[in-house]
C-alpha cells in the first residue's frame, strides 16, 4: 500500500493536481497540456496500478478546458487528504499572523 513517504516530490504534486481536478472540474483535467513529459509517465503508470484512472476525453466532447481526465482511487483521495492536512498544519505552525484572541491575550 503506497503512503505519503513513498510519493516523490513530482508525485505528490500531480496526486494535489488531480484531486483538485477530480473535486473542482467532475475529473476534466485542466489545462492538461501543461503536464510535462514526468507527469505524463507518472500518470501512466498510475493508471496501470490503478491508483489514479487518467486518459482521454471523447473526441465528441473535447473542450478548450481539457482533453484528458481523471479518476482516484479511495488510496488516493486518502492520500490527498492526508497530503492537505499535513499542508495545513505545517502552514498554521508557520504562520506570520496572530488570531484576534491571541493578541488580546499577549
Amino acid at each position: 500500500m503506497k503512503t505519503l513517504a513513498d510519493l516523490s516530490k513530482s508525485e505528490l504534486s500531480l496526486l494535489l493536481y488531480f484531486e483538485t481536478c477530480a473535486v473542482d472540474h467532475g475529473g476534466l483535467v485542466v489545462a492538461g497540456l501543461r503536464m510535462n513529459d514526468e507527469d505524463m509517465a507518472i500518470a501512466s503508470r498510475w493508471n496501470t496500478e490503478g491508483f489514479v484512472k487518467f486518459g482521454r476525453v471523447c473526441s465528441r466532447d473535447l473542450s478548450q478546458h481539457g482533453s484528458n481526465w481523471c479518476e482516484l482511487s479511495d488510496l488516493a483521495f486518502a492520500l490527498a487528504a492526508e497530503a492537505r492536512k499535513a499542508k495545513a498544519i505545517r502552514s498554521w505552525t508557520t504562520r506570520k499572523w496572530q488570531t484576534t484572541t491571541e493578541f488580546r491575550s499577549s
